[in-house]
């Protein structure tokens, strides 16, 4: 009989950690639990010692310390944004591949994007906060019936916040780098779509193309008074740059759940401005994503154990 596939669950916060421990493992599939999050990198070669491989969701792989996880040859990575955290290429050049898990949370992140939108259009989070504090503050929300979105990207997640913002009855605008289609979208040049969305919600994937990619010149092209959502990815965006257009009102409001650092440090100048909404990169965090996360995960880790090597 051959031996199960040892695989380690390198940084499983409680809930995830639950899910991992609970649902029916493949035979084929020897899983350890790690149940301490906040593990650092470098104790990773002493916790992946005799496992070929490694589940992470948000611990960094620094190619440096990988190399010395000697029987290391796959990292599974729960999510896309893998980048974030180690290089894929460099990895490769040591025998190990990455592999990501694409879907199971898109209607979850969709939704939170929308949350985000309506929110930002009404100011609920800055009133709450002044309601708090014993200030009654009203203000004039933005109307979103019959306005533009406009999605910067288009995959699964921008598909189910397409149907969400057609259902409220708006006008769906979207561009993608490759063609693409779907019912009640209207694709069009960047250009286009930065000028005529009263809403911008970004969905590209971060890499080197990417980085920055709404930058100052795309911000400044963006409609006076749009509402700006990012579920995606903080390095998408000069930060800097979005800063400056939510203090001069030239950005109504920025929904925010990523950033470029996290978690975002106390007194960050995003903290600071009425005009901004934030979450705390928990766009993905439903039962239902994270049951599809660690149950995609695992079937990804029974597919190894079965691939001839």
């Amino acid at each position: 009989m051959k031996t199960p596939l040892r695989a380690v669950f390198v940084d499983a916060n409680p809930t995830l950690g639950d899910i991992a421990e609970q649902l029916p493992r493949p035979g084929n599939l020897a899983l350890t639990v790690n149940r301490q999050p906040d593990i650092q990198c470098q104790a990773l070669p002493v916790l992946l010692a005799g496992a070929p491989v490694a589940i992470i969701d948000h611990t960094a792989l620094p190619t440096a310390i990988a190399r010395d996880c000697t029987e290391l040859r796959h990292v599974v990575f729960l999510g896309t944004g893998a980048r974030s955290y180690m290089n894929p290429e460099e990895l490769g050049e040591l025998g190990i591949e990455v592999h990501t898990i694409k879907g199971y949370g898109d209607t979850a992140v969709a939704e939170c994007a929308i949350a985000l939108m309506w929110s930002a259009a009404r100011d609920l989070a800055r009133m709450d906060r002044e309601m708090r504090a014993g200030n009654w503050l009203r203000s004039d929300a933005l109307q979103l019936t019959g306005r533009s979105i406009g999605l910067l990207g288009f995959g699964g997640i921008a598909a189910e916040a397409a149907r969400l913002a057609l259902g409220a009855g708006m006008r769906v605008l979207a561009w993608n780098r490759t063609r693409k289609s779907y019912p009640g979208v209207q694709f069009v040049e960047l250009d286009h779509l930065l000028a005529d969305s009263d809403v911008l919600s970004l969905h590209l994937l971060l890499n080197d193309e990417t980085k920055n990619f709404l930058s100052r010149e795309r911000i400044a092209a963006m409609r006076r008074g749009a509402i700006l959502i990012n579920t995606a990815r903080g390095g998408l965006v000069d930060e800097e740059a979005m800063v400056d257009a939510l203090r001069s009102g030239h950005l109504r409001h920025a929904g925010l759940d990523v950033f470029t650092l996290e978690p975002l440090p106390p007194g960050h100048v995003l903290t600071t401005l009425p005009n901004v909404t934030l979450s705390a990169h928990s766009a993905f965090r439903t039962a239902e994503a994270n049951n599809n996360l660690i149950g995609a995960a695992l079937a990804h880790c029974s597919r190894i154990a079965t691939t001839p090597t």
